[in-house]
């Protein structure tokens, strides 16, 4: 066992935001926790991490345990390069290597086999480290950092970017790749895809599948949790349910509990009704008082059971407008997508061109760092682009969501956000607005800076429907909302008839709701006139069609080789002979080499040996001899690349 939490509850004015919370964590446990926005998941996670105390219970961790955390917005150490900040997640071996590479000078002083003492105490430092750095695979670092960079989407090229000049997502995606390379024995992911493109998640479903510790994952992306999870862990009203299976048997076995104790209730409460009936009606009369009185006291000791959330509070989402606008509704021709000034600018695609009609709605999808979000800024004008032609038509109301809500205020109320973009409308007007996005109560004011994020794109909602645009482009709408939210907004987008442009990695929004693709690549832009699933058909046939192409060339390579081994066949009988010669010596030049390699090896272990330790003149001649045929070794090394570069 890894982690045990044991009757946790946490109160927050005068109330449990979660409570008597109990559960374990196994070796290799894959747990994905879910609910609704405000249910508690960060504060449980903030719990176990030691971020904030319970109020009652407790949380025990195995010793030797390590716990990674990857909250929303990690942070970084701005000022160092990428490399540097993945190095620095193997801090520990790192200052074991340069420990030994400072024991193998002191073992190679002369001096110091005067001192037997010293240097057998050396030498047993030196075993031990070795060891302790071979056993926690120390010589597989830069290994492991390339593997893990290029997955995440960061190529040999970007390893000496600042981290400072990279973008929020890039920032996120590199905490993430930090964590990995940390390996801790139980990895907690609160929300890990949501700045990672397609490509990326399949890679990090992929490494997380054969992941050797144990995960507890926190994600509204309904395929990662269906690939990853075994187990599922509930918070609904402050408590804690776990369900054996994915994320898809989750949603079953929550769906016939509910049943079943919607049944129970009702039939609690129908017994309940009837004896309060017969107490009511008999109670009085002296005949039945003693009856009566046996039945209120069985209703007093009934435990009641609790009537089962049905989920019909979500919030209510319907976007609409007041102007049609004409037919076309968008022209863009041959513009450049960039960012920076002057000599800092960078281009990130050029000539892009589309066009949108009254009711497309357009998905614009690509790695990230292409440029998506930028466009959309450029379509609204609130940067600008150095050349090409961008053309609405008339009668266009453009009604925008920020996906860092960039475009409110964190220092206003809730309440006052609408109030100040709304000045008509009264606080009771206001106030029924928000109550359609299910911000109630006090939420409506508390400041915009400390309601979550998934509050604040209710936030965004709610102003967005307010606005009555007849165009809607959205920034990754869907990146802190709910499961359930997220449903009642991919219906509400579907049901609008207006123009919807939108960048999203959520497969199933994408797939609900784009009629049309815009793909962003490093060095081209090309638009499908088609949906999200025959969008991915036209990539997997594309990639065929090239992994063909890819086959043909290497036949192509291995015919031409065959016939140059051809041509060399008739060759001169001098010229075949010298061949021979040279492949006879690369052979004999790799068994001495092989041969070599072994002897050190040896000759290493036995310089841990006490009684090679403890004799000064011994010690000397062995570290001699490995002088000697690393020498040697070198020499036959260099003239086998030169002659394996004759062939």
């Amino acid at each position: 066992m890894l982690l045990n939490v044991e009757n946790v509850e946490k109160i927050y004015n005068g109330e449990p935001i979660i409570k008597d919370i109990s559960f374990t964590v196994e070796n290799n446990d894959r747990i994905g926790l879910v609910g609704v926005n405000g249910c508690g998941k960060s504060t449980l996670l903030n719990i176990i991490t030691g971020g904030e105390m319970c109020d009652n219970g407790s949380v025990s961790v195995t010793n030797g345990c390590t716990i990674g955390y990857l909250r929303q917005n990690s942070g970084l150490e701005r000022t160092n390069t990428i490399i540097e900040e993945m190095k620095s997640a193997f801090a520990p071996l790192l200052k074991i290597s340069e420990e030994l590479r400072a024991l193998e000078e002191k073992m190679s002083s002369p001096h110091i086999h005067d001192n037997a003492e010293e240097f057998a105490r050396i030498s047993d430092e030196y075993a031990a480290k070795t060891a302790y750095f071979e056993a926690n695979e120390g010589y597989l670092i830069d290994v492991k950092i390339r593997t893990v960079l290029n997955g995440m989407g960061f190529p040999p090229e970007t390893y000496d970017r600042i981290i400072s000049t990279l973008s929020g997502g890039e920032k996120t995606r590199l905490a993430l790749a930090k964590l990995l390379l940390e390996n801790p024995s139980l990895l907690i992911l609160d929300e890990p895809t949501n700045h990672l493109d397609f490509h990326t998640i399949m890679w990090l479903e992929d490494y997380l599948k054969d992941y050797k510790g144990a995960l507890l994952l926190v994600s509204h992306d309904r395929y990662f949790l269906d690939k990853l999870t075994s187990s599922i862990l509930e918070i609904e009203r402050g408590k804690l349910t776990r369900y054996k299976g994915n994320y898809t048997k989750f949603v079953k076995l929550k769906e016939e509990a509910v049943a079943l104790q919607m049944k129970l209730y009702e039939e609690q409460q129908a017994e309940i009704a009837k004896l309060q009936d017969y107490v009511d009606r008999n109670l009085v009369r002296a005949s039945t008082t003693k009856s009566a009185q046996s039945r209120r006291t069985k209703l007093e000791k009934i435990e009641l059971i609790e009537k089962p959330i049905l989920y019909s509070k979500t919030a209510k989402l319907s976007f609409e407008y007041d102007i049609t606008p004409p037919t076309d509704v968008l022209s863009v021709s041959n513009i450049d997508i960039s960012v920076g000034k002057g000599a800092g600018r960078k281009l990130l695609a050029d000539g892009v061109s589309f066009e949108i009609k009254r009711g497309d709605k357009l998905a614009v999808i690509g790695a990230n760092g292409t440029g998506k979000s930028t466009l959309l800024k450029i379509l609204r004008n609130t940067i600008p682009h150095e050349h090409g032609r961008i053309e609405w038509t008339k009668n266009i109301k453009i009604s925008y969501f920020d996906q860092e809500g960039a475009n409110l205020d964190p220092n206003k109320l809730v309440i006052d956000e609408i109030h100040d973009r709304f000045r008509s409308m009264s606080d009771l007007e206001i106030r029924n607005a928000l109550g359609k996005v299910r911000l109630v109560g006090e939420n409506v004011f508390k400041k915009v800076g400390v309601i979550s994020g998934g509050e604040r794109a209710k936030l965004c909602f709610a102003i967005m429907m307010l606005e009555r645009g007849n165009v809607l482009i959205l920034d990754e709408p869907t990146n802190h909302l709910d499961l359930s939210s997220k449903e009642v907004l991919e219906a509400a987008l579907d049901e609008y008839d207006g123009t919807v442009i939108f960048v999203s990695h959520d497969r199933y929004l994408l797939n609900r709701l784009a009629t049309k693709i815009l793909e962003l690549k490093d060095d081209s832009t090309e638009l499908f006139n088609c949906r999200f699933d025959e969008y991915m058909e036209i990539c997997r046939e594309r990639d065929a069609e090239e992994e063909k192409r890819a086959e043909l060339e290497r036949e192509r390579i291995r015919r031409e080789k065959a016939a140059e081994k051809n041509v060399k066949l008739y060759r001169t009988k001098e010229q075949r002979s010298a061949d021979a010669r040279r492949r006879k010596r690369i052979t004999e030049l790799e068994k001495s080499i092989e041969l070599a390699g072994k002897e050190i090896e040896r000759l290493t272990e036995e310089l841990t040996l006490p009684e090679i330790t403890a004799d000064y003149q011994l010690m000397h001649e062995k570290c001699a001899q490995i002088e000697e045929i690393k020498n040697r070794m070198n020499e036959e090394t260099d003239e086998w690349l030169l002659l394996c570069e004759e062939e």
